[in-house]
């Protein structure tokens, strides 16, 4: 059999046509047609055109939309005069099915337009794989290709442009009874910490929030806790057969440490078991055992890590677009900002900070889902008697405190006091050493921007051995 020598691009005319004509002959079936689509999912050109008009008169109001009225709205139209004017409008009404299946009509139209969409891609990646390389190198064009493909698949839930004010309430009441759900407590995705998810609401979808400190303060480890947190609560929302969960999966980019460091924390964090004995491998036969279990138990956790060193702001956006189609991933963290790497160089290092945040803000609205970026702090926090961080000690803090929703900075002052001991058997060393006690295995997060709500610091406990934070009030529970 020979093979065409030709092929037509996806539509279907009479489709169209009975679509447009359900609508002549009943304006009411324009608010079950516009929910799926719109011009542009008509292959005709004039087809596009007669239901945005179609769509505008209704939306106004105060006029029936027939062949007379809307004749004498597109009466000027080239595409109108040529094919007969209102006669062709008549034409549609009277050819509309007794039984208007408009909403099917509608998902065949929307189909189709996505079949060329992704012909049009098709032809894009083999024209530009054909060309000779230029500025773009094979890995741009799949980060591209990806790009285009991401956004037809997801057509349907994002970048659906303007919402009016109806739809926006809509969507916070819904957001409103999803926490009322959970009991009252969280609209976005859990922490694992109550107290900042009582003042966050959780982390909440198309919020870039940000966690900085110095070395040592155990941001990774606090991020990597929530990480945790929020894969294991999914699983349990799974097995509970909750309407709306509270955890969920979740894509770490470790642009610092291995995964298997990474992996190692968490096995260190569930089974009380210190970081070294895992990495050297020497446990007791209990402790041996009690890894084993854990390890099991972690086995199928939706927690995803992706360690590539380099990568950069594009690639990441790239990867988070593929598991977000495979995976449904919910919480995306980055550790940490200052080594995601700028699309293209630029003339400072303010202005590469400021490319990654803004897309790491773009891709939290993308896929509507929270975006969690470590950041590192300057050095200026550690010259000063006050270690406590403030906004102004974010390296490259411009943009980063500019583009994030929420800023939140860990700190521990143990690790501070045990730097600066003084001299035994002084007033100075009684004082330190209260001090210390105060502040042995504890920690504070200090959210000191909050784009919705207010701002306050939060007690944590930080066990160092374990690489684990948690709520006091289960500290005092375990006493």
């Amino acid at each position: 059999m020979e093979q065409e020598a030709y092929r037509h691009v996806p539509y279907d005319i009479d489709v169209e046509q009975a679509l447009l004509g359900a609508i002549l002959a009943d304006n009411r079936e324009m608010e079950r047609a516009s929910a799926l689509l719109k011009p542009d999912h008509f292959y005709d050109p004039l087809h596009q055109r007669i239901f945005a008009t179609m769509s505008q008169m209704i939306e106004r109001g105060g006029v029936v939309v027939t062949p007379l009225t809307l004749h004498a709205t597109m009466k000027a139209d080239p595409g109108v005069i040529e094919t007969g004017g209102q006669a062709y409008f008549e034409a549609l009404q009277s050819a509309a099915p007794a039984v208007r299946n408009v909403k099917d009509y509608a998902a065949i139209l929307s189909d189709l337009a996505i079949r060329r969409s992704l012909v049009r891609i098709g032809e894009d990646i083999v024209n530009t794989a054909y060309e000779a390389p230029t500025e773009k190198t094979a890995r741009n064009q799949i980060e591209e290709a990806e790009k285009a493909l991401y956004a037809v698949a997801e057509t349907t839930r994002f970048g659906e442009g303007a919402l009016d004010f109806h739809e926006a309430l809509t969507r916070t009441v819904q957001a409103a009874e999803r926490a009322a759900a959970r009991g009252g407590r969280i609209s976005g995705v859990t922490s694992g910490f109550t107290d900042i998810d009582n003042l966050l609401g959780g982390l909440q979808p198309s919020d870039l929030l940000i966690l900085a400190g110095r070395p040592g303060m155990g941001k990774t480890a606090l991020g990597t806790n929530m990480a945790f947190h929020a894969a294991q609560q999914y699983m349990r929302d799974l097995e509970a057969s909750a309407e709306y969960p509270s955890g969920a999966p979740v894509l770490f980019f470790s642009l610092e440490m291995a995964a298997q460091q990474l992996s190692a924390r968490i096995l260190s964090e569930q089974a009380e078991l210190e970081v070294w004995k895992i990495r050297n491998g020497r446990f007791s036969e209990t402790e041996w055992e009690k890894f084993v279990l854990t390890m099991q138990e972690l086995s199928n956790l939706p927690l995803f890590i992706d360690d590539t060193g380099g990568i950069s702001i594009a690639q990441i956006a790239a990867r988070a677009r593929r598991l977000k189609r495979e995976k449904n991933i919910g919480l995306i963290i980055i550790d940490y900002l200052q080594l995601v790497e700028p699309s293209r160089r630029h003339d400072n290092r303010v202005q590469e900070i400021t490319e990654v945040t803004k897309g790491l803000k773009t891709l939290a609205k993308e896929l509507n889902v929270p975006v969690l970026a470590l950041s590192q702090l300057s050095r200026g926090v550690d010259a000063r008697d006050d270690k406590r961080p403030v906004l102004s000690d974010l390296r490259e803090s411009g943009s980063i405190e500019q583009d994030a929703d929420v800023v939140m900075f860990v700190y521990r002052e143990e690790y501070y006091l045990k730097t600066r001991e003084p001299e035994a058997g002084t007033p100075e060393h009684a004082k330190w050493m209260e001090k210390l006690d105060r502040a042995t295995n504890r920690a504070e997060v200090l959210v000191e921007k909050h784009r919705h709500g207010a701002t306050r610091a939060i007690d944590l406990v930080f066990e160092g051995q374990y690489t684990r934070f948690s709520n006091l009030a289960e500290e005092s529970a375990t006493r």
